[in-house]
């Protein structure tokens, strides 16, 4: 749950591993991906939040019962960080490659970083398993992935980032409103540092809570009274479980492998929707990337290309809904899958990824989903994410001009529709 596009530990829960499989910037567990939005014309002093966006806050406050004069305290005088705004904007324009994000996440230091606090908590990670029933290397690679194993838990006072984007980020002003209440919320009761810091978008702690979310399911593990993600790696492995649990984590089941696809495969059945057992995958050819059957064969799964027939396949397995409830951006998930299996001692990826290819800018998707729909096969709305409804329209175009139907969006792809009269 990092800023920029993370939940991080977190951000809201979404509906379906379908609706999940949206993005490839990575979210904190409760946090939105911003919109693309210029920040409003100053009309207010640069010292203090805008005085209708303070009335709102004041009110919601009100509303969770928190005493005026103590939020006055800590809000005013707040001045609004334009730099988060800037911020903001610059998430959407561009999206790396699925591998950049993965390349940058699952390095060997931070496998060989990961191992070594396995080994010093190893206690703890025995204890949180037995609690929670989710697997330590899984909730290893969180911490990795969110915080470097608590070394970049940011900086940012969590109360101005927060007020910066419920008064500036109009498109969700309500959204980060509440986090604001929630974030006056854990600082008048104490449990964290005085400031809160975190995140440019409010994530916090070892494995960077919302602040609704901590209030929803943080958990006291080392017994000291207080709920302290910040300065206690216990707590915040503890409440990352408990998250992980409460978004309907299977206890004693993997998140899903790479595989391995047999020639002439029907790239029509890799729609990310529709689950099959493992035993019906491997009576299609699928075997795993490293091995030579299937563990539990009844197990359910759905089959995903993202980077189409030149890259890696993977059968997901129902808990990677569970990691993208905590960051519903897929690179996010595979890295947080990946990271596991490395902590685990397993090797990397048995197929690269097309290195040479450049990801579509948001605006160069919309393009392609504008071209798709005119050509009959619908895209859904122009919004700029590759989804399933957009990669089931790329495989349909495909289809129809003899291509191979994987679904993959490249610059290539993009030409070739554009070519067309």
């Amino acid at each position: 749950m990092r800023d920029g596009t993370r939940h991080r530990g977190g951000r809201t829960a979404r509906a379906g591993l379908a609706a999940a499989l949206l993005g490839l910037a990575p979210w904190p567990a409760g946090a939105q991906t911003p919109a693309e939005q210029a920040p409003p014309a100053a009309t207010e002093p640069a010292d203090r939040l805008p005085a209708a966006c303070r009335a709102g806050i004041d009110a919601g406050a009100r509303a969770a019962g928190l005493d005026p004069a103590r939020v006055a305290a800590r809000l005013d005088g707040l001045a609004p960080d334009p730099a988060i705004l800037a911020a903001t904007g610059a998430q959407a324009e561009f999206v790396r490659p699925i591998w950049a994000y993965i390349d940058a996440a699952v390095t060997e230091a931070r496998v060989a970083d990961g191992q070594a606090r396995l080994r010093d908590l190893a206690p703890t990670f025995a204890a949180l398993e037995e609690r929670y029933g989710v697997d330590r290397h899984i909730l290893a690679a969180f911490w990795g992935v969110e915080s470097n194993y608590g070394g970049g838990m940011g900086e940012a006072p969590v109360l101005r980032s927060l007020a910066t984007l419920a008064c500036g980020d109009g498109a969700r002003a309500g959204y980060w409103r509440d986090e604001l209440v929630a974030a006056l919320r854990i600082a008048e009761a104490g449990d964290g540092p005085d400031p809160l810091l975190g995140s440019w978008a409010g994530a916090m702690g070892h494995t960077q809570f919302m602040p609704s979310v901590y209030l929803a399911h943080a958990v006291d593990f080392d017994g000291d009274g207080r709920r302290d993600i910040w300065r206690s790696a216990p707590d915040a492995l503890a409440s990352t479980a408990q998250y992980l649990r409460a978004s309907g984590w299977r206890p004693g089941e993997g998140w899903g492998q790479e595989v391995a696809l047999p020639a002439g495969f029907d790239y029509a059945l890799a729609d990310e929707t529709t689950e099959r057992s493992l035993a019906e995958w491997a009576g299609l050819g699928l075997r795993p990337a490293r091995g030579e059957r299937f563990a539990d064969a009844e197990a359910q799964a759905v089959l995903i290309l993202p980077a189409g027939a030149r890259g890696p396949a993977f059968l997901l397995r129902p808990n990677f809904r569970a990691i993208l409830r905590y960051n519903t951006a897929l690179a996010y998930a595979l890295t947080v899958g990946h990271l596991a299996d490395r902590l685990r001692g397993e090797p990397g990826f048995s197929r690269d990824w097309p290195r040479g290819d450049r990801a579509l800018t948001v605006f160069e998707i919309r393009d392609l989903q504008t071209r798709l729909s005119e050509r009959g096969h619908a895209a859904g709305s122009a919004d700029g994410k590759i989804g399933p409804r957009t990669r089931a329209a790329i495989r349909a175009w495909q289809a129809t001009i003899g291509l191979t139907p994987d679904g993959y969006a490249d610059p290539a792809l993009l030409e070739r529709i554009r070519a067309e009269r």
